[in-house]
């Protein structure tokens, strides 16, 4: 498998495997193809495995996969849901939230570590949801005063290998975490033929994905490409119930003249929408939402096939179909 440097963490697979479909958020699977998935991406290549505590089984699995040893050359990552607290329980609360994740996954260090909630202005007001802002998004004071010192003595003291951020914010926001030192060494960034974040949109303003990774890497980051099939809405069919009006939904629709492309192919969507992401520039790695080793193949396939050229992007693009 194609490598590329991941910023500071050097160089690692152009496919990561995302903790989401192994821990059975994204459908159905059962603990033994969740794995035997994890197994078949570590034979097939694929050394960064991204988790998080809030992906149900997802640490639980690599602890039991592993035994709290991974094998050599594999990296992972782990993230916290912050949300918005008093500044004086952040350090608390971030901390207790990685000891977590460590216990479960049997490790006693992540090579990331990712703030994994929205970023906002104090005074933000969400366009959706904005009853819940203390749980989605973390202020910038306190993200500034806060997280980022804490994050920094964490890969002090040898806890953490880097931190991060989840880039799916207000883009102000983001954008002004990648000028702020010190900065994020890793950014995850939506990355799909649609630049759609889907439900985890809550802002007015236009979502600006591929902005949003050429400032990363303008800004020496390393950038781990998410959503690549925007939860469903790039495969032939979303196979998770979904009400008609959700964001996620409304993608499914407005994509159907890509899908109507991948026949004229003779392609089958999933792969193309994951060629496509492993194709647009500024991205290290893309997460996989696969939750079973059927989806990983052809997830591997799309990655052996290679990015597309010009003409083929050129066509997917001309379909208008970008948020």
């Amino acid at each position: 498998m194609d490598t590329a440097p991941l910023g500071r963490l050097g160089p690692v697979s152009r496919l990561t495997l995302g903790g989401g479909g192994i821990g059975q958020i994204w459908g159905e699977t059962s603990r033994d193809e969740a794995l035997a998935t994890v197994h078949a991406a570590i034979d097939a290549g694929i050394d960064l495995l991204d988790t998080a505590p809030m992906y149900r089984n997802c640490e639980q699995f690599i602890g039991e996969a592993f035994g709290g040893r991974l094998p050599k050359g594999v990296r992972i990552t782990s993230k916290c849901a912050l949300g918005t607290v008093p500044h004086a329980d952040a350090e608390k609360r971030i901390v207790g939230s990685l000891e977590a994740s460590l216990a479960a996954m049997k490790l006693e260090r992540v090579d990331v570590y990712f703030l994994h909630t929205n970023l906002c202005a104090d005074d933000y007001v969400y366009a959706h949801g904005n009853d819940r802002r203390d749980q989605a998004a973390t202020t910038w004071s306190l993200y500034s005063e806060r997280v980022v010192p804490t994050f920094d003595r964490l890969v002090r003291d040898g806890r953490i290998g880097a931190w991060g951020i989840t880039g799916v914010g207000v883009p102000v926001t983001i954008l002004a975490a990648l000028e702020h030192g010190p900065r994020p060494h890793v950014v995850q960034v939506i990355t799909n033929l649609l630049d759609s974040p889907g439900g985890l949109r809550r802002y007015a303003e236009p979502a600006q994905p591929r902005e949003i990774a050429r400032a990363a890497k303008g800004a020496g980051a390393g950038t781990m490409g998410i959503r690549a099939v925007q939860a469903g809405a790039l495969t032939r069919e979303i196979d998770h119930a979904l009400p008609p009006n959700y964001p996620d939904a409304k993608d499914y629709a407005r994509a159907a003249p890509f899908r109507a492309l991948c026949e004229r192919w003779g392609e089958d969507p999933a792969q193309v929408a994951h060629r496509y992401a492993l194709s647009m520039p500024n991205v290290d790695t893309v997460v996989l939402g696969v939750k079973n080793r059927a989806e990983l193949a052809q997830c591997l396939a799309a990655e052996a096939a290679g990015p597309f050229d010009a003409r083929a992007l050129a066509e997917i693009d001309a379909l208008g179909l970008r948020a």
